[in-house]
């Protein structure tokens, strides 16, 4: 038995100064029988040495020494017992005829639980058991093993808020050490007391599969735009055939891949690439399992069932978004773009464009002639030239508008307020210079990007970058280039295109799946002969493509940055149309170029009313926050508004809510949701004024997985517990010691703790450890010296 720490104590007893007499006496006999005998090297110091310990350990005996220490005060302290309730305890480990949760249940049975029995004895002893949640109860009979969450991190947090104040010894912490709510991240455990976990369960479990992890990526690549990934583990199948396969909302198979594996623990991670035909919210559910080689898709193996079946499926929720995104093309005089561009998204249902085209300039009043006496621009001849008024607007440019909502949209030309400028997503300007706009339009256009947080495109031409006059406006500083002015290079300039290595890397440049196919494509492509030529790009802008000849050098082509909350972008070529020129399948492919590119910059573009769902996967019960944001078409926050929230939930059920405003942004509103079924959520905010008048919606869609986190990994997690044991004091305990251990647990540091004296020769085992001692001291030097022949 282990011998508890503690001092020794000499006390002042009646054989101190005897004992204290007697071994003077002891020790001057035998240095004077010592000096007496010959000298006999380094035999006769360890002999005296031996004799003397002999002497020392007589006299020790008769003083009666004693041995004191501090323990927990029996009963004045708390223990708490906390036990995994989770799902994950119903794992059976390899060779295991049962559970994890069965070992731990036959652990608190009566005639097993000696050890609850002896904590017992010395701590008021507290009993829990935690899954999602911390539950306090009188015995460990209502575990069952169904929580959908192993909340350790929380569970130790509330301990120690209910137990603030009070003399808490420690936690016995009996689980797998699977925690859902304890990341990469660091946990706090501030005044957390010392932890003791208990590993229930084995590094083997049986063998399984699992979808450990599942995204969604999407990018401008027009044709796949959606990802998704699939990353999974199979344990225990080697030799096998694994198939992810990925279904619609409706059960219809969209994509079936198949995996042979080759080793006992491999990972693999399979990629859907897929595009989709709908828009808005779409719901996909990716399922992972073994297949039966040469049989049909739904054959199922026979034999021992794997670990679980609860992490082989995953619900994935793909936003495409809802349109229409209006974009505002300007140009400065008709060209090929936009007939190109129209042309471009004229497959696109969810992107229009809208456009302003001037087609004859301002000229200056009364500097032209027509008829004989006539002084007003012969393009308005038929308007009353009685009216002052109309009079006055003869000599502006003639403005087209094409494609507008209704017959007052961009009535006035360009826009000069807010409400008007940012019902649009993307502004596009084309071959047209900066005194088109007054100052006060160019700010609105800042603006527009900056605050609005939408997309500003620049089209090389001869009106526009550094010779549009844009330098040291407010647009030229939108712009991802410097508009220094550079000379002008002589003669007939013909430039190719290419892209670069951020080019490369960036799916909406780029219009084939290969980049073998794509560089045969850019060889391919036709020079061009209009460069507005800028000198370099601006900090933290990239350079997408370049564009050069083989007698000049590289410079930029298409440049892009964020600006704000939006994002700007330039392409220096005036000529793009040539591109559709040559014949019809390099103009497909201008068309793919466009189609892509727009769609990047109305990406992300924010509308007046969003609906954002937040959700806590690694938090008990895994809670949605609903955060909805209100503006008005100036895209100012709206405040006196109401705003109503209907959740559709995966059984059809149908949820209403009523969001919150926030007090930390104006325009703001939230409402707290908790799921109570895995599958996919669909949720609609309305918003309305004080009237009741409708302001406009917004939809959002998540998945709740509610098992995913909890049977993520089935191996016991004994790192994550020694972490806790290191952090807090204590450590990590095997269930076969637990006995011995408990024990033990009174003489570890407690808050309440008492004096304890007693005899030093009570200690267990101790007398015959002193006998055979002085027996050992006394018998080696008599042994010594008659070897020697001392006398």
């Amino acid at each position: 038995m282990t011998m508890p720490a503690g001092t020794v104590i000499i006390p002042g007893s009646q054989w101190v100064w005897p004992a204290a007499a007697l071994l003077i006496v002891a020790v001057l006999l035998v240095l004077w029988s010592y000096r007496r005998a010959p000298r006999i090297g380094r035999v006769h110091k360890i002999a005296f040495c031996l004799k003397l310990l002999g002497v020392s350990a007589l006299v020790l005996c008769l003083i009666e020494p004693l041995w004191s220490g501090r323990r927990a005060e029996s009963g004045a302290n708390l223990f708490v017992v906390a036990a995994d309730n989770s799902g994950g305890m119903s794992i059976r480990d390899q060779g295991a005829s049962v559970s994890r949760g069965e070992i731990l249940r036959e652990a608190f049975k009566n005639g097993a639980a000696e050890w609850l029995a002896a904590l017992a004895d010395d701590f008021q002893v507290r009993r829990y058991i935690f899954d999602s949640k911390l539950r306090s109860l009188t015995d460990f009979s209502a575990l069952t093993f169904d929580g959908k969450a192993t909340a350790i991190g929380a569970s130790l947090r509330a301990i120690v808020d209910r137990y603030q104040g009070r003399p808490l010894a420690g936690v016995l912490l009996m689980t797998d050490g699977n925690a859902t709510d304890m990341g990469e991240k660091p946990y706090d455990f501030t005044n957390v007391p010392p932890v003791y976990p208990v590993v229930i369960g084995g590094e083997r479990p049986r063998k399984d599969i699992a979808l450990v992890n599942a995204s969604v990526t999407q990018t401008s690549f027009e044709d796949a735009p959606v990802t998704i990934q699939a990353d999974v583990e199979a344990s225990g199948y080697s030799g096998r055939t694994v198939a992810v396969e990925l279904l619609d909302d409706s059960g219809v198979l969209v994509e079936r891949q198949q995996w042979e594996v080759r080793r006992n623990d491999e990972k693999q991670v399979f990629r859907f690439r897929l595009r989709p035909e709908a828009e808005g919210l779409l719901y996909y559910r990716l399922n992972a399992a073994e297949m039966v080689l040469g049989g049909d898709s739904g054959d199922r193996p026979e034999g021992p069932p794997e670990a679980t079946r609860a992490n082989n499926e995953r619900t994935i929720v793909v936003d495409r978004g809802k349109g229409p995104y209006r974009i505002l093309y300007v140009a400065g005089r008709p060209n090929w773009e936009y007939k190109f561009l129209q042309r471009a998204i004229s497959e696109d249902r969810q992107v229009q464009m809208v456009g302003l085209l001037r087609v004859a300039r301002r000229e200056p009043k009364y500097d032209w002639r027509g008829h004989a006496g006539e002084q007003s621009n012969p393009l308005y001849r038929g308007f009353d030239p009685d009216d002052p008024e109309q009079t006055e607007q003869y000599d502006q440019p003639v403005i087209v508008r094409l494609n507008t909502r209704d017959e007052t949209e961009l009535v006035d030309g360009f826009p000069k307020t807010a409400e008007e400028l940012f019902g649009y997503h993307a502004v596009i300007l084309d071959d047209v210079e900066a005194g088109f706009f007054s100052q006060d339009q160019m700010d609105l256009l800042r603006r527009f990007v900056a605050e609005r947080g939408g997309g500003l495109l620049m089209l090389g031409g001869m009106e526009t970058f550094q010779k549009g006059g844009y330098r040291n406006t407010a647009v030229g500083d939108i712009l991802p280039v410097y508009l220094d002015r550079l000379p002008d290079v002589p003669g007939d300039t013909r430039v190719s295109l290419s892209l670069t290595r951020e080019g490369w890397l960036q799916p909406w440049a780029r219009l084939r799946d290969n980049e073998q196919a794509e560089q045969e494509r850019l060889s391919r492509m036709p020079e061009f002969r209009v460069l507005n030529r800028v000198r370099a790009v601006k900090p933290g802008a990239r350079v997408i493509a370049t564009i050069g000849g083989e007698r000049t050098q590289q410079l930029p082509a298409l440049v892009v940055q964020r600006f704000g909350s939006g994002r700007s972008a330039a392409l220096t070529i005036g000529d793009i149309w040539r591109w559709g020129l040559k014949d019809p399948d390099m103009r497909d492919d201008m068309y793919k170029f466009w189609r892509q590119a727009l769609r990047w910059l109305v990406a992300d573009v924010p509308g007046r009313i969003s609906l954002q769902a937040v959700h806590a996967p690694d938090q008990a019960n895994q809670p949605v926050a609903l955060r909805a944001l209100a503006r008005g078409k100036d895209f100012e926050p709206l405040d006196n508004v109401s705003v109503k929230i209907e959740v559709r939930e995966p059984g059809g059920q149908n949820v209403r809510l009523t969001a919150e405003p926030d007090a930390g942004q104006s325009g703001l509103f939230e409402a707290a949701y908790l799921p109570r079924v895995s599958g996919g959520y669909f949720a609609r905010a309305v918003i309305t004024d004080a009237e009741g008048n409708e302001l406009g919606s917004a939809e959002a869609g998540w998945a709740v997985d509610m098992e995913a986190r909890e049977f993520q990994s089935l191996k016991t997690n004994r790192p994550l517990l020694e972490k806790i044991a290191g952090q807090t004091g204590g450590r990590v305990i095997e269930l076969a010691e637990l006995d011995d251990f408990v024990r033990t647990l009174p003489g570890k540091k407690a808050p309440i703790t008492a004096v304890w004296v007693k005899p030093l020769w009570d200690l267990p085992g101790l007398l015959p450890v002193i006998f055979v001692f002085l027996l050992f001291c006394l018998g080696a030097e008599w042994a010594l010296r008659r070897w020697k022949g001392i006398p």
